[in-house]
């Protein structure tokens, strides 16, 4: 049985995170009741630097162990794509130039869960073999690229393989208010409760 709390240490969160990745339970999505193979691993948001370092010593020790990670950054996936369509020059150009408001609503549309980030993330999982899916990235694409939408749009293409996101705040559950994926821990609009919370998942 294995559990750490929200105010574990990185330390702590790795081990936790390494257990339960590598164990058999949880590669083969045993004890989910049916449920999408989606987990967050919250963190607080001032440790995004130890959390890069800590994710990319995940995935050589998980590797060590013969578990696969196929490792998708969000905001490089979404730059991915501006390239793609020739509009990344055009966009940094426009940066400055045009209100914020108007920016957002550009990269939404260009980057849509749904029409073209989903796409691009399953036409990757289709293309080499692998055991769970890390989703990072998230607090750079804010507000741009909003986590329950790329969540709820994954869950027909990415319901094989275990997903975790890796998520700056907190994964918050309330009986009144639901579920809610509260990013920097302070903007609580984002409603998701389909997902697990992998700090409370026990093997």
């Amino acid at each position: 049985m294995s559990r750490t709390s929200g105010t574990a240490s990185p330390k702590d969160r790795f081990d936790h995170l390494l257990k339960v990745v590598a164990s058999e339970r949880f590669l083969k999505k045993q004890g989910l009741g049916n449920e999408v193979p989606f987990f967050i691993c919250p963190y607080p948001a001032d440790e995004a630097v130890a959390m890069e370092a800590m994710r990319a010593s995940l995935v050589k020790q998980l590797g060590n162990r013969g578990v696969r990670v196929i490792e998708i950054n969000l905001y490089d996936l979404s730059i991915a794509l501006l390239r793609d369509r020739g509009i990344w020059d055009e966009v940094l150009a426009a940066e400055n130039s045009i209100r914020k408001d108007e920016l957002k609503e550009l990269l939404q549309g260009v980057l849509d869960p749904e029409t073209h980030l989903v796409p691009e993330i399953g036409a990757r999982l289709s293309s080499e073999e692998f055991d769970v899916l890390f989703l990072s990235g998230v607090g750079e694409v804010y507000p741009y690229i909003r986590s329950h939408n790329v969540l709820n749009n994954l869950q027909s293409t990415a319901k094989e393989k275990p997903t975790v996101m890796f998520f700056p705040g907190k994964y918050t559950h309330s009986l009144a208010t639901g579920a809610s994926l509260d990013l920097f821990g302070i903007l609580h609009d984002d409603k998701y409760y389909r997902a697990f919370d992998i700090t409370h998942y026990e093997i």
